[in-house]
């Protein structure tokens, strides 16, 4: 399968832009920013299925761009968040932000149209150290996160590597794949994968790392790492049961450490793990009904995601504040900011005529035709949870809480702009889902408005509604020190750093000795080079009778053998 006839591949676009934009006035990149995603979602839109480009590398037949209906509809929806974003965005005189963003952008891209693992890996690793300077750029105080969070990225990179050579070594396909369960190199790939997507207990890096981004790049993180990962997951791993236990521990889990925090960007961030739980629940349930509601749930889960974290950040542009406790009475003076980000709230909590509506229940309802049962119940309770703190607990301590008398700073049209970009998109599809329906891979016959289904939401709207209601005393006590088992780790690494860092100290110390030793050798004897030689001479005396006396021998030897 060869096509190369006017083929550029959407994330060139992007590496493109990087270069064009430093060259460009810091006062106008914002508005340049935009317009590289948006060409890269015309491309993406409008490249004909079933095609793809094939080079060689070494004795390799490395495919850099193949194009199915899955892979096309990841890569619409990650260059059209990334334009949403970019508007978000557009105010910002920040060149590295600019820059880093779409190298990220177009490294997910490059996940999404990659054919074979090897340029996979080169995009995926692209796409870590990218995402880390999203991290950086917001201040001093987020260098440790975000070298955390790349060591961690960069450590799931070695796994995917070993388990990409491993499938090699034994026979394996180069070209990505559906894998067996029953092989070892298989569970390395599905490990260093299951790492970005946020799979417990590998999910610590995402909670710690989101909240310290900057303000417009937790919005490219929200939407990209995570998704990127279920994209391979549905390629390679579709019907491995133990995603199913695997993904409602993530939706739990989740849910009950937003209870537990009090940061408006660490309670969205717990919550894209629950999130992204549904659509590994789906994953693993593997059939055509499931992987239809999988990708419909992550194209609506990044389109409400991108809106909450948009709120929470236009809040932090104009207090300078995240946490909820120094948070309140904003509704009368960000009544727009306020809107806006209830639209996202109402998505992810599934309410009729909001896209999440249209595709949580997907999967939810797959997990019933399958006969998982217990595993239905927990998806209700997790949507209901998800419901507590993101459409209730977070709104009303923000907006409507005791008023702190905060300072304002004004919000930036584009932040508006983008956001109700976003909204649209939300109630577009929540209003008319067969819009989504007909991008997703397999044919859809689901109708998401029949009256069950109406009724079952309103009741769990209204017990979420309630059950807040009756303890929102609680959710106002101050917010302790929550350990997440990332902990581990972070003491780990810590414990482990310094013990090597002392090690190596003591290696370079020896070494400084011992060549001050020599320097002083050299200095003394090159002042007087014939007392040197006359010194030395017994020591090159025995030195030479040790090499005649080994030459000797090895001509016996030879001999004799």
């Amino acid at each position: 399968m060869m096509w190369t006839e006017g083929f550029i591949h959407p994330a060139l676009i992007l590496f493109l832009g990087c270069l064009v934009l430093p060259l460009i006035s810091k006062k106008t990149q914002g508005l340049f920013f935009p317009l590289f995603p948006l060409a890269a979602l015309w491309i993406c839109w409008n490249v004909p299925l079933n095609q793809g480009v094939q080079i060689e590398f070494m004795q390799y037949q490395l495919s850099i761009f193949e194009v199915d209906r899955l892979s096309r509809i990841f890569g619409v929806i990650f260059s059209l968040i990334t334009v949403a974003a970019g508007i978000f965005a557009s105010h910002l005189r920040d060149t590295r932000q600019h820059i880093s963003a779409l190298i990220y952008a177009g490294s997910a891209l490059g996940v999404v149209f990659a054919g074979d693992w090897i340029t996979l890996f080169v995009f995926w690793e692209v796409m870590a150290i990218s995402s880390s300077l999203l991290i950086w750029t917001r201040n001093n105080q987020s260098f440790n996160v975000g070298l955390r969070y790349l060591v961690v990225h960069l450590l799931g990179g070695s796994i995917l590597l070993g388990g990409i050579l491993w499938h090699i070594h034994d026979g394996g396909n180069i070209i990505i794949d559906s894998l067996k369960s029953d092989q070892f190199p298989s569970w390395l790939l599905v490990i260093g994968i299951g790492l970005n997507a946020a799979i417990p207990p590998l999910h610590g890096w995402l909670a710690d790392a989101y909240p310290k981004a900057t303000i417009t790049g937790a919005i490219f993180l929200s939407a990209l790492t995570t998704k990127s990962a279920v994209y391979l997951l549905v390629r390679v791993a579709s019907g491995w049961e133990i995603l199913i236990i695997l993904g409602v521990v993530m939706a739990v889990y989740g849910v009950v450490y937003a209870v537990l925090v009090n940061d408006i960007r660490e309670i969205l961030s717990y919550h894209i793990i629950s999130q992204v739980g549904y659509m590994v629940v789906g994953i693993g349930i593997g059939t055509q009904f499931a992987i239809n509601g999988v990708v419909a749930h992550a194209v609506c889960h990044i389109l409400y995601k991108a809106l909450l974290f948009m709120g929470a950040g236009a809040v932090l542009k104009q207090t300078g504040k995240s946490n909820l406790m120094e948070l309140g009475g904003l509704f009368k003076s960000t009544p727009l900011t306020f809107f806006l980000y209830m639209v996202g709230a109402f998505s992810i909590s599934g309410f009729p005529l909001f896209n999440g509506f249209i595709s949580k229940s997907m999967v939810i309802s797959a997990a019933r035709e399958e006969g998982f049962q217990v595993i239905f119940v927990f998806l209700i309770l997790s949507s209901v949870g998800t419901f507590l703190h993101t459409g209730l607990k977070l709104p009303y301590y923000t907006w409507f809480g005791p008023n702190r008398s905060i300072e304002l700073v004004s919000t930036p049209p584009n932040m508006y702009i983008a956001m109700g970009m976003l909204a649209g998109f939300c109630i577009l599809f929540g209003v008319a889902p067969s819009i989504l329906y007909d991008l997703l891979p397999y044919s859809v016959d689901y109708k998401p408005y029949t009256g069950s289904h109406l009724v079952e939401s309103i009741q769990l709207i209204s017990a979420g509604f309630l059950g807040f209601w009756w303890f929102r005393s609680k959710f106002s006590s101050e917010a302790k020190i929550v350990l997440d088992v990332d902990w581990i780790y972070r003491k780990g690494f810590r414990g482990l750093s310094h013990s090597l860092l002392l090690r190596i100290r003591r290696l370079f110390d020896n070494a400084e000795l011992k060549l001050f030793e020599i320097s002083r050798w050299l200095t003394h004897y090159s002042r007087n080079p014939s007392y040197a030689l006359k010194s030395m001479r017994p020591s090159l005396e025995v030195t030479g009778s040790l090499i005649l006396l080994s030459f000797i021998l090895f001509l016996v030897i030879s001999i004799f053998k």
